[in-house]
C-alpha cells in the first residue's frame, strides 16, 4: 500500500498520535479492502432482510425518536432519510472550526467503515472524497443534545452528501450542489438506515475532545516549561522537586513533572546561588503535585477518547455473522461528556496555578522590582497583565461548571435523558483558547522578571525558551501598549515546539 495513503481499517487501532499525524500531514485518508468487504457486507445483509420482511425495525421501516412505532412504507424509505437529515439540520450558533469538521469527516466515516451500519460503499467513500479535497461543510456549533448523538451537528455535516446544505472551499463559500458539480460528482441518493446512520453518532463531541486532548498536551508540556522559568526568575528552590519527595508518592502524573523540573533545572547558574527564603510559595513548589494531577486526568481522557475513536456509535447496529439487528444507546454521549467536562477542569487548573505564580512575581519579592519594571509609578509595568490573566481566570471558574450532570427532556419523553456532552465540548475548547493566553502572560512575566536576575542565567535548555520568546516579545524598559505582546505571548505558547 502506498506510504503517502493512509488506510482505514477495522483491524487498525486509531490513536491519539495518529490522529495529530493525520492532522499535520494532509495524508490522504482511503478505505482498506477490509473495511470495503464489510461495509458491503453489512449493506447486502441489510437490503436482503428488508426483502424477506416487514418485521420494523427502528429508523429503518419506522419513524425516529418519539414516532419509532410508526410504519413506514417500502416505497417512502428513501424520502425517510432525506426527511431525516433536512428536519434535523436545525445547527445554530457560531461555525465549527475548520479543522474540526475535517475531522468529523474522518471519524464519521472510522466509525462506519467496521460494517455494522448498513450504509452503502459510496456514502464513506464519499465522506473520505470531502475529507481530502478539504470541502469543508458548514456545521453549527450549537443544537446538539449529545444524547442521540450530535444530530443537528452531524446533520448540517452530512447534508452536503445528498447536494444540500452548504460548504467551505478554498476560502468560498458554497452551495453543496455547486461543489458537486465542481468535481462532476452526482449526490448520494440515500438507501434505508443511512440517514440515521450518518446523524446518530458522537462526532461533534469526538472531534473537539480529539483536537483539545491534543491541544492539551501541549499545554502540559508549555506549563512545565513556563513554571520552572518562573520558579527561577522567582529565586525558587530544587529540593521540592526532588526524586526522593516523589517516589514515596509516587502519582505518575507527579513523578514525571518533577522529573521534567529537575531536567529543566540543569546547570542554571541561579539555582548555585545561596537562598534566603526557606520555602516557596505552593504555585512553585508544588508544580508536580498540580500539574501532574492534570496530566493524569488528561491521561484518563485520553483513553475515553480513544475507545470512542475506535468505536461504532450510530444506532440501531447490524452483525450480519450473527443474522441480528439490535437498537440500543451507543449514540449517548455520556463518557465523553464527563471526559471533556474532567478535560476542562484539568486544563483550568494549568491557568489557576499560573496566574498565581504570576502574581508572585509582581510583587516585589526577592529584590525584583514592583511590577517587573525600572521606574514603577511612573511605569505601571505589569500590573495590569496580572488583572487579565486572574479575570480569564475567574472565566474559567464558571466554564468550568459541569455541562454532563445536566439534562434535558426531549421528543416527547422517548429521549429523557440527555449528556449535554456538546455544551461541555465547546466551552472546553474556550478554556483551552483561555489557558494558552494565561500561560502567555506567565511567560510574559518569566522573561521580564529573569532579566533582573542578570548577569546570573537559568539553565541553558530555558536560556533557549527565553531566547525564542525574545524573537517574538522585546523587554519592557518602559510602559507600552501590551495587548500585542499578550496576543503575541498566546501565539508563542500555542505554536513552540515544547520540550
Amino acid at each position: 500500500m502506498p506510504a503517502d495513503v493512509f488506510y482505514l481499517d477495522p483491524s487498525t487501532h486509531l490513536d491519539l498520535p495518529t490522529l495529530r499525524q493525520l492532522l499535520a500531514s494532509q495524508q490522504t485518508v482511503k478505505l482498506s479492502p477490509a473495511a470495503t468487504q464489510r461495509i458491503t457486507d453489512c449493506y447486502n445483509y441489510l437490503h436482503n432482510r428488508l426483502r424477506e420482511s416487514d418485521a420494523p425495525v427502528y429508523g429503518i421501516n419506522t419513524g425516529f425518536g418519539a414516532l419509532c412505532n410508526t410504519g413506514i412504507a417500502p416505497e417512502e424509505r428513501q424520502q425517510l432519510q432525506v426527511n431525516l437529515m433536512m428536519s434535523h439540520a436545525c445547527g445554530t450558533g457560531e461555525e465549527v472550526p475548520a479543522e474540526l469538521v475535517r475531522l468529523m469527516l474522518l471519524l464519521k466515516a472510522q466509525s462506519l467503515s467496521y460494517g455494522h451500519s448498513g450504509v452503502q460503499l459510496a456514502t464513506v467513500q464519499r465522506l473520505l472524497d470531502f475529507y481530502n479535497r478539504g470541502i469543508l461543510p458548514v456545521v453549527y456549533q450549537q443544537g446538539s443534545l449529545g444524547a442521540s448523538g450530535d444530530l443537528a451537528p452531524l446533520a448540517h455535516l452530512c447534508l452536503p452528501l445528498v447536494g444540500l446544505g452548504e460548504v467551505n472551499y478554498e476560502g468560498y463559500r458554497l452551495q453543496a450542489a455547486d461543489a458537486h458539480h465542481l468535481f462532476s460528482w452526482t449526490p448520494i441518493t440515500l438507501e434505508a438506515k443511512e440517514g440515521l446512520a450518518l446523524l446518530n453518532g458522537t462526532q461533534f463531541m469526538l472531534a473537539y475532545g480529539v483536537h483539545g486532548l491534543l491541544r492539551a498536551e501541549r499545554l502540559a508540556q508549555a506549563a512545565d516549561v513556563i513554571g520552572s522559568l518562573s520558579l527561577e526568575a522567582f529565586d525558587g528552590r530544587a529540593e521540592p522537586f526532588d526524586h526522593r519527595l516523589h517516589q514515596i508518592r509516587p502519582h505518575a502524573g507527579q513523578l514525571q513533572v518533577a522529573e521534567r523540573i529537575r531536567g529543566f533545572l540543569q546547570g542554571s547558574e541561579l539555582q548555585q546561588q545561596p537562598k534566603t527564603a526557606v520555602q516557596d510559595p505552593y504555585s512553585f513548589r508544588c508544580q508536580p503535585q498540580v500539574h501532574g494531577a492534570s496530566r493524569d486526568a488528561l491521561a484518563y481522557v485520553a483513553q475515553v477518547f480513544e475507545t470512542e475513536c475506535n468505536a461504532v456509535t450510530d444506532n440501531p447496529n447490524i452483525f450480519p455473522d450473527d443474522d441480528l439487528i439490535l437498537s440500543g444507546g451507543n449514540f449517548h454521549g455520556q463518557p465523553l461528556a464527563l471526559a471533556l467536562d474532567f478535560l476542562a477542569i484539568a486544563v483550568a487548573e494549568l491557568g489557576s496555578i499560573s496566574e498565581r505564580r504570576t502574581y508572585q512575581l509582581i510583587g516585589g519579592q526577592r529584590g525584583l522590582p514592583p511590577f517587573l519594571v525600572a521606574e514603577p509609578g511612573l511605569n505601571s509595568g505589569f500590573m495590569i497583565p496580572q488583572y487579565t490573566a486572574a479575570g480569564i481566570v475567574s472565566q474559567n471558574k464558571q466554564l468550568c461548571t459541569p455541562a454532563s450532570v445536566d439534562s434535558i427532556v426531549s421528543s416527547n419523553g422517548q429521549e429523557d435523558h440527555v449528556s449535554m456532552g456538546a455544551n461541555a465540548a465547546t466551552k472546553a475548547r474556550r478554556v483551552l483558547d483561555n489557558v494558552e493566553q494565561i500561560l502567555g502572560i506567565e511567560l510574559l512575566n518569566a522573561c521580564q522578571a529573569l532579566a533582573f536576575r542578570r548577569p546570573a542565567r537559568t539553565s541553558p535548555q530555558l536560556e533557549q525558551v527565553v531566547e525564542a520568546f525574545r524573537e517574538k516579545v522585546k523587554f519592557v524598559s518602559r510602559d507600552r501598549i501590551l495587548y500585542p505582546d499578550l496576543h503575541a505571548a498566546a501565539a508563542f505558547v500555542r505554536g513552540y515546539e515544547w520540550p
